[in-house]
This record gives C-alpha cells, structure tokens and sequence, in this order.
C-alpha cells in the first residue's frame, strides 16, 4: 500500500451494520509512502494506522471534488 499526505483511507466496516469510514492522510512515517500513517477522521480523530485488508487508498488526484 503506497499514499501521499492528502490521500484518503476508506477503511470498510468490519460488522453487518457497521459504516464505512473515511480519514485523510496527514502524515506519512513509513518510507516511500509505505505505513503507518498517520490519518484523521471526518469527525477531528487523530491516529496512526497501519491499514489491512479491509482499507483502500483513494488518491487525491482521484478524489471527486
């Protein structure tokens, strides 16, 4: 998994019922773009994340706007 700060995570939900989230790249610690990275959340939430299987990368490029 590559990102770029400003990229998107769309981390998918893991339980019936359970939303998809979305959480901007706002740093990158890994080299060459690889994690962790550290992301916030729609609502303010700041973490460090190492995504799975269950994340995809949307590229701000590829971002609709």
């Amino acid at each position: 998994m590559q990102a770029t700060v400003g990229d998107q995570l769309l981390v998918h939900g893991r339980i019936v019922g359970q939303h998809d989230r979305v959480a901007e790249v706002i740093e990158v610690l890994g080299q060459q773009g690889s994690p962790p990275y550290r992301v916030r959340f729609e609502d303010g939430h700041e973490t460090l994340m190492s995504p799975g299987p269950d994340c995809v990368v949307q590229h701000h490029e590829d971002t609709p706007r």
